[in-house]
């Protein structure tokens, strides 16, 4: 069966367009999320968290770190039930404004030293508003997009949403820079830090010209014209699938990743009471590498999910990227910033991309249409806000002053994703199944030749409607 022209083109649009609004609004809301983590690793425990013992200050930033994750399912609860009764981009356009306004908040903070205990209880407050906002960004993005994507092509449309979240991540980190390699200590830690935050400014309205654009998934709007949006998603997701809810949860844990890498790696580098001695703006180099290589990394392993499916790559990803972490973390204990940086590449640039590319398009495949965001949301972030915790665990089991740090937290991150891994094989295959039968575990995928087929058609421009 086969659209018309005009329709095949509006089509092609609406893919292209619904991409390019989850990349952007990704890299921007990220953009917010990732200078808090930045800044909890190389500059509140000084500012926000003073103390005699060092060690007390880092554990106690850290943890601030963690907080926002543990607003996530909070958050996953009351966005995901919104954007599967109200719409892909209208939860969007509420997660933005939220993660917007209190990132500005950050910025204008006052420190322990103007007010007391207020500063830290206030950026708590903030941190949990923010974990709160980005619960429903990464599920809503991924559910729009996919439901817009073409046939055969939801690996690769998908993964756009992860490539934005790496830019935000770069920006992020490349908005430090600067200040940090060129501002004197003095002057950056008193208010060179707080011009990140307040950027967030043209996060909001830069976040809501995109987003407005963008039209409801064709999938959404049919469950809407039919009448059969449920009134409770949640209820449905837990009651369906709650099997493959707890198989997300686990993978997410795959986020330990990129905490070994960007928070619990940057305070082992940096913060002196640990005595590696990084430069901060040197080390701020890391995570910028990092994300520009798998920001090509990441489209490439999308599309190659769409070929060969969704589990190796996460499978593979995620045991290999837990073996790297050993290695990562030695070369920051023997005060190695070539080999740390080499590392950084191999682990988190390139294999953990395995996974990072594959599950925007993998979880929301897990689920059907009705509680797709609601079903994606909880359990992801449930998964994450676990990992987010361990930066003060390895903060606490592998302090300044104690041996084997790098096989401690090494040991710990390898444990988690083999539990990944394990996950991953128990879940079912889903890049050759229909659209309209995803979230129906009895589901019959595609024959690979007709998969195959109909890929290179709607590659080349047709519009192809599976039967």
């Amino acid at each position: 069966m086969a659209s018309s022209p005009a329709r095949t083109e509006h089509d092609a649009r609406q893919s292209k367009k619904a991409a390019a609004s989850g990349w952007i609004g990704s890299a921007l809301e990220y953009y917010d999320f990732f200078i808090y983590a930045t800044a909890a690793a190389l500059v509140f425990p000084q500012i926000f968290f003073p103390s005699n013992n060092p060690t007390v200050a880092i554990v106690a930033s850290l943890a601030t770190y963690g907080v926002g994750y543990v607003a996530r399912p909070i958050g996953a609860f009351v966005l995901g039930h919104w954007g599967d009764t109200h719409g892909r981009k209208t939860v969007l356009i509420v997660c933005m404004f939220l993660m917007g306004i209190s990132t500005m908040a950050v910025g204008l903070l006052p420190t322990y030293q103007q007010v007391g205990v207020l500063a830290p209880v206030l950026l708590v407050i903030l941190r949990l508003i923010q974990g709160f906002a980005v619960a429903g960004e990464i599920s809503g993005a991924s559910s729009m997009i996919l439901e817009h994507a073409p046939f055969g092509r939801r690996g690769f449309y998908a993964s756009f949403a992860l490539q934005g979240v790496q830019a935000g991540q770069i920006l992020a980190a490349a908005v430090f820079l600067p200040l940090a390699a060129y501002m004197p200590t003095e002057a950056f830690n008193s208010w060179g830090w707080r011009i990140p935050f307040l950027l967030s400014f043209f996060v909001i309205i830069a976040g809501y010209i995109i987003r407005r654009e963008v039209d409801e998934t064709p999938a959404f709007a049919k469950e809407d014209e039919q009448g059969t949006v449920p009134r409770a998603p949640i209820v449905q997701a837990f009651r369906l699938s709650w099997k493959d809810m707890l198989r997300v949860v686990c993978m997410a844990l795959m986020n330990v990743i990129p905490v070994v890498a960007t928070i619990f790696g940057a305070a082992y580098a940096v913060q002196p009471a640990y005595g590696i001695g990084f430069e901060k703006d040197v080390y701020l180099w890391i995570p910028v590498l990092g994300n520009m290589l798998a920001v090509f990394v990441i489209p490439f392993v999308g599309n190659l999910s769409d070929k060969v499916g969704r589990k190796p790559p996460i499978i593979i990803g995620a045991l290999c990227s837990g073996l790297l972490s050993f290695g990562y973390l030695y070369a920051i204990s023997i005060h190695n910033v070539p080999l740390a940086i080499f590392m950084s590449l191999l682990m988190w640039g390139v294999v953990y991309q395995g996974y990072n590319a594959i599950f925007p398009s993998f979880y929301p495949e897990l689920f059907p249409t009705r509680t797709r965001v609601s079903a994606m949301a909880i359990s992801q972030n449930t998964g994450t806000t676990i990992t987010a915790l361990l930066p003060a665990l390895f903060a606490t089991v592998a302090p300044p002053g104690s041996t084997n740090i790098p096989l401690t937290v090494g040991a710990i991150a390898f444990g988690i994703t083999v539990i990944a891994a394990l996950a991953a094989v128990t879940a079912r295959e889903t890049y050759r199944i229909n659209i309209n039968d995803l979230g129906n575990c009895d589901a019959v995928p595609m024959a690979k030749a007709d998969y195959e087929r109909m890929r290179a058609q709607a590659s080349g421009g047709a519009a192809v409607v599976p039967t």
